[in-house]
């Protein structure tokens, strides 16, 4: 008899298990087929793809471990941030909180150049977006728009970084948000390409890099972070695969410093959603990888293996 009610009792849990199960996937089922597909193309670079469900517009690239969205909407309320990894991006400001020059590597939707805009309608900003493909979906279905202050150049970001550090030209806001889909592009990993961006920063520059916070390549990139700017700010929040390292070429701000330039920036960031407030306390500079990986160079960069 006891024997009898153990059996019932694991059939009546398995039972709960498959229920479970298969109202999970009749959920996800759902949400994918009320996914409405609003364009896709095959550029020279990659699968692009613009989506919207449940009033959320997203651009992905189709890659080897599958979709991956790179900019998404609300089309309720365009300017909010929906993905924690944009909402971190702000904390470069503050390091630096009045940038009049400002390089971004990597379009996607366009939301970033346009919030920047809009919060330093006197900063030039120039975005560097290698597929062209990519700037016409983001003009076309995220509402992207060029003027005399943001420009786009269709270009290899590490072929544009190079030429502006020979011509002597300075940036004091450097975003590096450049993806494959994939992973960032390996030739914009490495030490002679950080190099190069540090070339073009201005003393009190600042260089914010979206990167991913669970990758093999987490503690070479570090290393490779390390090796250029010494110490550097790492970035990360809960419910994000994202962290941001903020980097310039003199000794980084204070705690005490982070916090005076985080108020006078808290009401204007608040309609994008980003609590500025908290970032300070997130911001360490303590290593939290093997500091005995190698560093990342052009004779040794394989983010296609490593970057999993």
């Amino acid at each position: 008899m006891k024997t009898n009610n153990t059996l019932y009792r694991a059939f009546g849990q398995w039972r709960q298990c498959v229920l479970f199960a298969l109202l999970s996937l009749a959920s996800l089922v759902s949400g994918v087929v009320s996914a409405e597909t609003l364009h896709e193309e095959r550029s020279v670079y990659r699968n692009i793809f613009v989506t919207e469900v449940d009033g959320r517009r997203c651009l992905l690239f189709n890659a080897v471990r599958g979709e991956r969205n790179q900019t998404c909407m609300n089309m309720r309320n365009p300017k909010e941030f929906v993905f924690h990894y944009a909402k971190m991006t702000m904390a470069g400001l503050l390091v630096n909180p009045d940038p009049k020059s400002i390089l971004i590597a990597g379009l996607g939707g366009g939301t970033l150049p346009a919030a920047l805009h809009e919060l330093y309608p006197e900063a030039t900003i120039e975005v560097l977006e290698i597929d062209q493909a990519v700037v016409n979906v983001a003009k076309e279905f995220f509402a992207y728009e060029e003027n005399e202050k943001v420009q786009t150049h269709v270009v290899d970001a590490r072929v544009f970084i190079k030429r502006a550090g020979l011509q002597g030209r300075k940036f004091d806001f450097i975003v590096l948000d450049a993806f494959t889909g994939e992973y960032i592009p390996e030739h914009m990993l490495t030490q002679e390409f950080l190099e190069e961006v540090k070339q073009v920063l201005t003393p009190d520059g600042v260089l914010v890099s979206n990167t991913f916070s669970t990758s093999n390549l987490y503690a070479h990139e570090s290393e490779t972070y390390r090796a250029v700017f010494g110490e550097f700010f790492n970035l990360k929040m809960s419910g994000s695969g994202n962290r941001v390292i903020i980097a310039q070429q003199k000794p980084l701000p204070d705690q005490g410093q982070l916090k005076v330039n985080a108020q006078p920036l808290y009401e204007p960031l608040k309609p994008y959603g980003v609590e500025i407030l908290e970032f300070p306390a997130r911001m360490g500079t303590r290593p939290d990888w093997d500091q005995t990986r190698r560093v990342l160079t052009d004779q040794f960069s394989p983010a296609n293996l490593l970057g999993r």
